[in-house]
């Protein structure tokens, strides 16, 4: 028996070769490699396959969330649930994480190449090395809207229309001066926040303006319990924050209203854009909406594998769910 017609059947080939040899013969040479004790060196086989059937996990944060507090910590079970129905194995690139985006450097990114594709999530990405990674026709998927990034692809979460939900309800309720905060920077997901924030006023027929929206460069001192009771006292009776990664925001306005001196809802309303970080999620559970994590690790993962196949493909926007709360109720009539 020759060497090509053994290396033919173990490594299973699907061609026309393999085809061509016997059921005789092809049981005759897996009896031997049984009785031999032979594995396949999967080294081996994905050189020989010219693919790794690995897809890479890059995070552009603080430290890699694989902490189940962490909020991106559902991201990566989706995907790596994904990863496993479709046969692929997951790197996860750490690099990064010892000093967030300012670490993904040209070096750090090109480390991705070792696998066949690679999912990148992050709220701050280094755009000069992912737009080279997109022109050398790497595969490339970011989790979460990047639109400015040419050729990138991406899959997301409707934020846009969670939020004016949102807004929607607090309306229904009765509330006709509510306001946005927000931390200071242009990040997709807070653009996505804001024009769905400035979306519900509008259809609600609510004024907007930029007394509507409080940009924050750093929260926490600069939403202070007489800022928001100023706002109060000039007619403001809801608050709705916006989630990110740090939950800089959120911290920040449930901080100022319990200083303030102001319970919740009988004195003021609050929504959050998103869910509580892990540390606030007891109650009461703020009005809000939850994004589909899960979901959408799972639809980065079936968007990358298109890609790593050579196939055109794109996946829609994943619709959030609205979430009723307790921090939500009728404004406190004016004396």
């Amino acid at each position: 028996m020759s060497q090509a017609t053994v290396s033919l059947v173990l490594s299973a080939r699907g061609d026309g070769k393999a085809a061509a040899i016997s059921e005789e013969t092809r049981q005759r040479v897996l009896d031997a490699a049984r009785s031999l004790g032979y594995v396949p060196d999967p080294a081996a086989r994905r050189l020989a396959a010219a693919s790794n059937n690995l897809l890479g996990v890059f995070s552009f944060t603080a430290t890699f969330p694989t902490d189940v507090q962490h909020s991106y910590y559902p991201f990566l079970v989706g995907v790596e649930q994904e990863a496993a129905a479709r046969g692929y194995d997951l790197v996860l690139f750490t690099g990064s994480s010892t000093g967030g985006a300012g670490a993904a450097g040209p070096d750090a990114l090109s480390r991705v190449r070792l696998a066949d594709g690679c999912l990148f999530l992050g709220r701050h990405v280094p755009r000069a090395e992912l737009k080279r990674l997109v022109a050398d026709g790497f595969p490339v998927v970011h989790l979460g809207r990047r639109e400015e990034l040419e050729g990138l692809a991406w899959v997301g979460a409707d934020y846009v229309s969670a939020s004016r939900e949102v807004v929607a309800h607090l309306a229904e309720l009765g509330h006709r001066r509510i306001v946005l905060v927000r931390e200071d920077d242009d990040a997709p997901p807070s653009t996505d926040r804001q024009q769905g924030f400035l979306d519900g006023l509008a259809a609600a027929g609510i004024a907007g303006g930029p007394g509507a929206v409080l940009r924050c460069a750093d929260p926490a001192p600069e939403l202070t319990a007489r800022r928001v009771r100023a706002l109060v006292a000039d007619g403001v009776t809801a608050f709705v924050a916006e989630e990110t990664d740090t939950g800089a925001a959120w911290r920040a306005l449930n901080a100022a209203v319990r200083d303030a001196g102001l319970s919740c809802p009988s004195d003021v309303s609050l929504g959050l854009l998103g869910s509580p970080p892990a540390d606030l999620a007891a109650r009461p559970v703020p009005m809000g909406f939850d994004i589909p994590r899960h979901r959408l690790g799972a639809a980065a993962v079936r968007l990358l594998a298109a890609l790593v196949a050579g196939e055109e493909a794109r996946e829609p926007l994943v619709a959030c769910e609205f979430r009723a709360g307790e921090t939500a109720g009728p404004p406190v009539p004016p004396p």
